[in-house]
């Protein structure tokens, strides 16, 4: 059975001090979860974030990562020096890289490459924009995004890789899909996967996550459809309760 996985997205927010405090909130009431918990930091708070979690259950992950191992690439970050601060999970491919940063279905098959490499357990974030849901091409944009992301990945990889479904009219707006559109969609991209790789695989081994505006109120709802095996949570994220209620739902 797949296990659910709730990762917090902290975006650009948070200074060292505000993740210490958040941290020490976080572990107590988080420490019975059922599910796979993570948290991803933005770079300066990662060496925080990893001494604090270890020896407890949370696990520690970037917001990105390149795909070079090392070079020009100003204000980029490398596996090796994510790997070497003790991260184990990235997320690659957030619509707002995708929207503000040039990033392209090329570039996150790229960066997923680089990732797994290096040991790294990418999170491939996929979704649909509102003119593109408007459209009716919700099922044509998941589904490109998904085998452009996957292009020459391995199948031995898929234990080490999670997706997210984000549907980019979702996020930081409060609007949520209802849990039947998630879970048709996360539908659509099991059945992608499925056709990349094997049924079986789909169905065993790759976990989908939903991300668009997951909290407290809703959880239970999204959780209980049988595609969706975890959120990435945003906003919910940055307070240890909210984030807590998530994971414990």
């Amino acid at each position: 059975m797949r296990k659910p996985i709730i990762a917090g997205n902290w975006k650009m927010n948070n200074t060292i001090a505000a993740t210490k405090a958040l941290i020490s909130d976080l572990i107590p009431l988080v420490k019975d979860a059922a599910c796979d918990v993570v948290i991803c930091t933005p770079y300066t708070d990662l060496a925080t974030a990893v001494e604090m979690c270890k020896g407890t259950n949370i696990k520690v992950g970037a917001e990105n990562v390149h795909w070079a191992e090392k070079g020009a690439f100003t204000g980029e970050i490398s596996a090796d020096m994510l790997v070497e601060l003790g991260v184990e999970y990235v997320i690659i491919g957030h619509s707002e890289r995708r929207q503000y940063f040039g990033e392209t279905d090329a570039t996150v098959n790229a960066r997923v490459k680089a990732a797994l490499a290096k040991g790294l357990k990418p999170i491939i974030c996929v979704g649909e924009t509102l003119e593109e849901r408007e459209a009716g091409k919700t099922a044509e944009v998941v589904i490109r995004q998904t085998e452009g992301a996957f292009k020459d990945i391995d199948k031995a990889e898929l234990d080490n890789i999670v997706i997210a479904y984000e549907p980019v009219w979702a996020i930081g707006t409060g609007k949520t899909a209802t849990a039947d559109d998630a879970n048709d969609t996360i539908k659509v991209i099991r059945d992608t996967m499925a056709k990349l790789y094997c049924p079986k695989c789909a169905e065993d081994r790759v976990r989908i996550q939903y991300g668009g505006s997951m909290n407290p109120k809703n959880v239970k709802e999204l959780m209980a459809m049988p595609e969706i095996d975890g959120g990435l949570i945003g906003g919910a994220s940055l307070k240890a309760e909210d984030f807590s209620k998530v994971v414990n739902y």
